[in-house]
């Protein structure tokens, strides 16, 4: 039986090329077949990466047969897994997440969470020596995802194994990593051909404050303006998605790359309340600039309270 890899829903570089990266590990390496999927359309810096690597895009799939065998990476949370999760054959989890709770498995797994900036980097150390055996176009998804999850480095959750890591592998591609990752951010940026649905849904994660269910959207940007000139239909939209998705309220952070803050759309008192009390700030407008936030994972969903 083939074993499908595949991340979480909207899919960011490192859920697209982690399942890249493992599904040949286990089929080159370990001889188990293996194939990636997606579960939705990969975003535009994922899709520069697959084009830059000469990848193929994997299939997206909205959900699994009874019994399918499956490896999951870069989440470990049923929400943004398909539905039927778990009448799936779960055989593995590869995150550097926190751990959520309400999988259920059919038997014993193996299971690696650890506290690294990306899944990407996890799998480079469960394939131990075997991972000098990766093509030039793996070691670009994998040195794709490292670059993407931390930021070029400016993610609090870098760690010094990331960087170590990704320094290795652009030098064995001859990569230039400050002009790579440029590249890689521009594709990200140009948000442009998005509706504002669609940027809300883009990279997002549910979470919930109590009984209060938020959809945590994240854009990261070299170009904030190219957003927030977008504020006002952005803000009309959040009622409609949050009212689509089943959540109270959308919160969107719109991360500065380079300047290295965030910037929250404040669209009401129930956004200010968050604002004011998960990041000691004060609301004056419909947005408020959050200093050094930079991380959804190690700054944001930690900090929301109400």
């Amino acid at each position: 039986m083939t074993t499908l890899v595949f991340g979480h829903k909207s899919p960011d570089t490192d859920s697209t090329g982690s399942p890249i990266i493992w599904a040949w590990y286990t089929t080159e390496i370990l001889g188990n077949p293996a194939e990636p999927r997606l579960l939705g359309e990969p975003n535009t810096e994922a899709n520069f990466v697959l084009d830059r690597w000469s990848l193929s895009k994997p299939q997206i799939i909205d959900g699994v047969e009874d019994g399918a065998q499956v490896v999951i990476v870069d989440t470990n949370n049923p929400a943004e897994l398909p539905a039927g999760i778990n009448d799936a054959d779960i055989t593995a989890i590869i995150d550097h997440h926190k751990l959520v709770g309400g999988l259920e498995t059919r038997g014993p797994i193996d299971i690696t969470i650890r506290p690294l900036a990306c899944t990407a980097t996890i799998m480079h150390d469960l394939m131990g020596d075997d991972a000098a055996k990766m093509p030039d176009n793996i070691k670009g998804a994998m040195l794709s995802c490292i670059l993407s999850d931390t930021l070029e480095f400016r993610s609090p959750t870098t760690t010094d194994h990331d960087r170590a890591l990704a320094e290795k592998l652009a030098g064995e591609l001859g990569i230039d990593i400050a002009g790579y990752a440029a590249e890689m951010f521009a594709a990200k940026s140009d948000v442009s051909a998005f509706s504002d649905a669609e940027l809300l849904r883009m990279d997002s994660k549910e979470y919930a404050v109590g009984d209060t269910k938020f959809r945590v959207s994240v854009l990261e940007t070299t170009s904030p303006k190219m957003v927030l000139d977008r504020k006002d239909s952005l803000m009309k939209t959040m009622e409609s998605v949050a009212a689509e998705d089943g959540v109270d309220q959308v919160l969107l952070f719109v991360v500065d790359i380079l300047n290295e803050e965030a910037t929250l759309l404040v669209p009401n008192d129930l956004v200010k309340q968050v604002a004011e009390k998960s990041f000691a700030t004060v609301c004056g407008g419909d947005t408020v600039v959050l200093p050094g936030i930079m991380s959804r994972k190690k700054q944001i969903i930690p900090n929301l309270a109400l």
